[in-house]
C-alpha cells in the first residue's frame, strides 16, 4: 500500500487524490493519524478547519499547492459549504475509494439487517442482531437506536476499509463478522 502510494503520488496531478496518497504513504497510520492531522491544523481548537487553517496545515503537512488550488481543494472538502471543513467531511474526503467487491459486502450485510428491505435498518430489523449502544456514533448523539441508513453503514465501513490494504482479506472480514 505505501509502496503503490508513493508511485502513483509522483505522477498524481488531482489535489484530492495527492492529499490522499501523501497519508497513505505513511501507511495504514496515515489514514488512522488523520485525527491527529487534524487537531493540529485546528488552530483554535473550535474542532473545524477554516480556510486559513486549511491551508497552513496542507503546508505543515509537507504539501506544497498553488494556493488557488489550494483553496478549490478546500471547497471539495468543505460538502456542506458552511466555510469550515469538520471531522467527519474531512474524513470522508481522505477516505480512498471502495472497490466494487467491497460495497457489494457491505451492501450484502446491509441487506441481511434490512429484512423488509425499506433501505432503512430499524431497531425492529435489528433486535436480537446488533447492538448499536457500542458504536461511537450513537455513543456521541450522532446515531438513535432507531435507524440506520444504508449511506451511514457504507460509510461506517468505508472508514473501515481505508485501514485494510487487500480486498481478500476486507471480503473475509465481512463475512466472518456478518455471517455472509
Amino acid at each position: 500500500m505505501v509502496n503503490d502510494a508513493r508511485r502513483r503520488l509522483a505522477t498524481c496531478s488531482e489535489p484530492l487524490e495527492r492529499i490522499r496518497l501523501h497519508c497513505l504513504t505513511r501507511g495504514s497510520a496515515g489514514i488512522k493519524g488523520l485525527g491527529r492531522v487534524f487537531q493540529i491544523m485546528d488552530d483554535d481548537g473550535n474542532r473545524t478547519l477554516d480556510e486559513r487553517e486549511f491551508l497552513k496545515g496542507l503546508q505543515d503537512f509537507g504539501l506544497v499547492m498553488e494556493a488557488a488550488e489550494a483553496r478549490k481543494t478546500f471547497k471539495s472538502f468543505d460538502q456542506d459549504g458552511s466555510g469550515s471543513i469538520d471531522f467527519d467531511e474531512f474524513l470522508k474526503a481522505l477516505r480512498p475509494p471502495m472497490s466494487t467487491s467491497r460495497k457489494e459486502s457491505v451492501f450484502l450485510a446491509f441487506r441481511k439487517f434490512d429484512r423488509n428491505g425499506d433501505g432503512v435498518v430499524t431497531i425492529e430489523d435489528l433486535k436480537g442482531v446488533y447492538n448499536p449502544k457500542h458504536h461511537p456514533k450513537y455513543q456521541n448523539g450522532e446515531w438513535t437506536e432507531d435507524q440506520v441508513t444504508q449511506e451511514e453503514f457504507l460509510n461506517y465501513y468505508s472508514g473501515v476499509s481505508a485501514s485494510i490494504d487487500n480486498d481478500a482479506y476486507f471480503l473475509l472480514m465481512m463475512k466472518n463478522s456478518w455471517r455472509l
